[in-house]
């Protein structure tokens, strides 16, 4: 099961902070980050896919993202 980082209502860095904060813990293979801007969307998938994740899936619902990510 992926973990959750819920970073709606914060602004950036923060979303990618935590979302790096994920990444570096190394306890999951899929990481689902809930964020709320455009920004923070493209700001967390960028950060993610330097750090070597995939982008698996992003969808957007009532103005709240939800992005997948993978390892590897």
């Amino acid at each position: 099961m992926a973990k959750t980082i819920d970073a709606r209502g914060l602004s950036c860095p923060q979303p990618v902070l935590m979302t790096l904060d994920g990444i570096k813990a190394g306890n999951d293979d899929e990481l689902i980050v809930l964020v709320d801007s455009d920004a923070s969307k493209e700001n967390v998938s960028r950060a993610a896919t330097s750090k070597g994740w995939t982008l698996a899936d992003i969808r957007e619902e009532s103005g709240v993202y939800r992005i997948a990510i993978r390892k590897g």
